[in-house]
């Protein structure tokens, strides 16, 4: 008998450090305006793919759109929009660090600051 209950206390006790161990992760859409093409798209996931809390990155250039799969116990949506301008893109409601705007390739621009595809 005393075996059995043993089993039982070491069954409970593993499910409960496996429930304990999930981690609660978030997909959120975030809209990226001045992502202009696939340099852009492979500048964005290389640099977010470092980051911590940080699961998947899909960005799509021709709908403007960035999707991020997070971790949200060690990030928020917050900081994944000021990562996304860091590399020097807009981020829904967060406008793109001035320097690292600067120092993106000409392709990667705003359109009027002479950037984007040439038609």
């Amino acid at each position: 008998m005393k075996k059995l209950q043993f089993v039982f206390a070491l069954i409970f006790g593993l499910s409960t450090v496996t429930f304990a161990q999930a981690k609660s992760q978030l997909t959120a859409v975030i809209k990226t305006p001045t992502v202009q093409c696939e340099q852009c798209k492979a500048r964005i996931e290389r640099y977010m793919a470092h980051e911590d809390g940080i699961v998947k990155v899909n960005v799509d250039y021709k709908k403007k759109t960035t999707t991020v799969t997070y971790l949200t116990d060690r990030t928020n949506i917050e900081n994944v929009k000021t990562l996304i301008a860091n590399v020097g893109y807009d981020a829904d409601d967060v406008t793109a660090e001035p320097d690292a705007y600067k120092r993106l390739p000409t392709c990667c621009k705003k359109p009027e600051d002479g950037g984007g595809k040439k038609q």
